[in-house]
């Protein structure tokens, strides 16, 4: 049986679906717009937020560079973008990219103090150090008071070992803006490279209420030359303990191995024992740390009639107008000796030359001058230290510190003692 479908339909007029294709169509196209403009709007302003986003919180920066890609597509004046893509590249290993995007943001707009910056960083950590002084020293004409610009420019003088304009000028910058860390960082990492001869003389004298009848006395003098690797000291010490004298001869260095390491090497000697170890040595490697943050490892040698062996750690971070450094000690020698801890602190008050300092300590360390001698026992070394301290700068070359520390020592078992040092120091910079 055959059905006749066609009779079983409604009719539909032509019009009647003309303006049900129309209506579909207007629906669709407000459903789109309406998605793209209020759930998933993707204007240059909002593609450029997202980018920063994802780049700093979740450091995808391939997708965070298809972003600012897409950003420039549709807007290729905004600068910013076109900064954060240069930035994007050399974060993701792309260095020459970066500098073609740095330089067309800065040829956009000259005196934009982030373009600036940008491809100053960029040509700093490519070790261009020229070109990097070059845009800095132009973004400068235009904004003279700008102190990342400034800031910026002392690395790079430091960088082209040029240390004594990069000391002035981030010295003069830490005096208006004490608690900025990065800035008191660099100030002091310049500021013993910022003179290329120094002659120093230090004097300390050790009081003692009961262990000793006669005081201690040690008196130095040094001569210290800046180099291109990094500083040299040579060092004559002369003391006076257990009514016996005696010299010692010492050197010591910090040679620089990149602008993240550098290292401290030092070695001793003397003929005359017990008033100076026979030997010291010692050996350390520094990072600096992103962030203020400063480490240090290494290791001390003392010879007496026996070794005495000292490992090292170290941790310092710079906050605000104060710098922090925990220490420790592990000795390794005769089996009663103590492992000994420090705890620093400083205060800056004008530049890196000026502050104020306070230690807490317990056991005798190995880099104390005046008191290492003291590991030459087979007695536990219980002690406790705490002292203060101010250095400060007289017309620019002269160095002034005085510092003074209470110690409570056991040297007998059960027997303690307590002693007072007053150390003087005085140098010269030219």
């Amino acid at each position: 049986m055959l059905f006749n479908l066609g009779a079983s339909l409604p009719s539909i007029s032509g019009s009647y679906i003309c303006k049900a294709i129309n209506l579909s169509l207007l629906i669709l196209v407000f459903v789109s717009w309406f998605s793209t403009t209020s759930f998933g709007q993707t204007t240059p302003e909002t593609d450029f937020l997202k980018a920063r986003e994802i780049a700093f919180k979740e450091k995808n920066y391939s997708q965070a560079i298809q972003l600012c890609r897409q950003v420039l597509k549709q807007d290729p004046q905004y600068i910013d973008a076109r900064i954060l893509l240069g930035r994007l590249h050399y974060w993701n290993g792309a260095a020459d990219s970066a500098l073609v995007e740095l330089k067309k943001a800065y040829a956009q707009i000259p005196t934009y103090e982030d373009a600036i910056q940008a491809l100053a960083d960029v040509l700093y950590f490519e070790k261009q150090y020229d070109e990097a002084l070059h845009y800095l020293k132009a973004g400068l004409t235009h904004l003279p008071q700008s102190r990342g610009l400034m800031t910026r420019k002392a690395a790079v003088l430091a960088a082209k070992t040029n240390y004594k304009q990069a000391y002035s000028l981030a010295d003069s910058l830490l005096a208006g803006d004490p608690n900025n860390e990065q800035l008191l960082a660099l100030t002091n990492q310049l500021r013993e490279y910022s003179y290329e001869n120094r002659i120093e003389v230090i004097y300390d004298h050790t009081y003692f209420d009961e262990q000793f009848a006669d005081a201690w006395h040690l008196a130095g003098i040094s001569y210290g030359r800046q180099t291109k690797i990094g500083s040299v000291t040579g060092r004559v010490n002369y003391a006076n303990r257990f009514a016996t004298n005696g010299w010692q001869f010492e050197a010591d260095a910090y040679p620089r191995l990149s602008r993240t390491f550098y290292t401290y090497t030092s070695f001793a000697y003397s003929n005359d024992l017990p008033v100076f170890p026979t030997l010291r040595a010692g050996f350390s490697l520094y990072a600096n740390l992103p962030k203020a943050w400063e480490g240090e490892g290494g290791v001390r040698y003392l010879h007496f009639d026996n070794d005495v062996w000292a490992y090292t750690l170290a941790a310092g971070k710079y906050l605000g107008n104060f710098w922090f450094n925990g220490r420790v000690y592990l000795t390794q020698g005769n089996d009663n000796l103590a492992n000994a801890y420090s705890f620093t602190t400083r205060y800056y008050l004008k530049g890196a030359d000026n502050y104020a300092s306070v230690i807490l300590g317990w056991g005798v360390s190995p880099d104390d001058r005046a008191q290492a001698i003291r590991l030459n026992t087979t007695t536990k070394l219980q002690s406790f230290r705490a002292g203060a301290g101010y250095r400060f700068v007289v017309a620019t070359r002269h160095v002034i510190g005085l510092n003074a520390t209470f110690e409570n020592v056991e040297y007998f078992s059960g027997i303690k003692g307590n002693q007072v040092n007053i150390a003087t120091q005085y140098q010269f910079r030219l």
